[in-house]
């Protein structure tokens, strides 16, 4: 796994015109998504490879978009994963500025003397899988060179842990002291604590549930 400042779209691109794709003109953007050549802002950038999903399709060169306070001790257990909800990004704290559309989501809680205070504590946050705020998802560009739109692979709860765990292995992570998480990132800490329970201390979930139920579901269905 490598870190960079994220493969620009054109790399991406003239790859693709190499392997013989046809690539339009880039569109006009209708959405809120980052993409590279946009400013960063604060995110870093992980390059964790191949990801096999849950339900069993594969996803290219995934790459995730993070943030992190404070500092890491030489155990690597100083950890605190935080997990943004359904509409979020790796921006737990912060102002707005170029990069970012918006201040923090969650204004006062990490930082020296706060809640989460990064005097003791390495905190962690990133976007989530397919959450297109500089982690892969449906506004990154396939290997044809066209964006995944409605083409990107329906992932699961497990298949963003899975992403994130590898994220936290690459930043040299052994152990969390706590994951932090509300809304869906509430249902990402209980994945954590349910499927990895050896490398969490605590699981802290907020206006969560362990499942979905079918109205739902049925609500999220095109």
């Amino acid at each position: 796994m490598t870190e960079s400042h994220h493969t620009s779209t054109h790399a991406i691109r003239a790859q693709a015109r190499h392997n013989g794709f046809h690539v339009p003109a880039s569109r006009p953007r209708v959405d809120g998504a980052w993409r590279p050549g946009d400013p960063v802002g604060a995110r870093r950038f992980a390059q964790i490879g191949d990801v096999r999903l849950e339900r069993g399709d594969s996803l290219p060169d995934v790459t995730v978009a993070y943030e992190t306070w404070g500092t890491l001790n030489t155990a690597g257990d100083n950890v605190v994963l935080i997990e943004h909800a359904l509409t979020g990004d790796s921006h737990v704290d912060g102002d707005a500025g170029n990069g970012h559309a918006s201040p923090g989501w969650w204004p006062g809680l990490v930082g020296p003397g706060r809640p989460i205070d990064t005097g003791s504590w390495f905190v962690v946050a990133a976007n989530v899988l397919g959450g297109c705020q500089g982690t892969t998802g449906p506004s990154s560009l396939a290997p044809d060179g066209h964006e995944w739109g409605s083409r990107f692979p329906y992932v699961t709860i497990r298949d963003q842990v899975e992403v994130e765990a590898r994220l936290l292995e690459h930043l040299g992570v052994s152990r969390l002291a706590a994951v932090v998480g509300g809304s869906m990132g509430g249902m990402r800490a209980i994945e954590w604590a349910a499927t990895r329970p050896e490398l969490v201390d605590r699981s802290i979930v907020l206006a969560s549930t362990a499942y979905a139920t079918a109205d739902q579901i049925a609500w999220c269905q095109p």
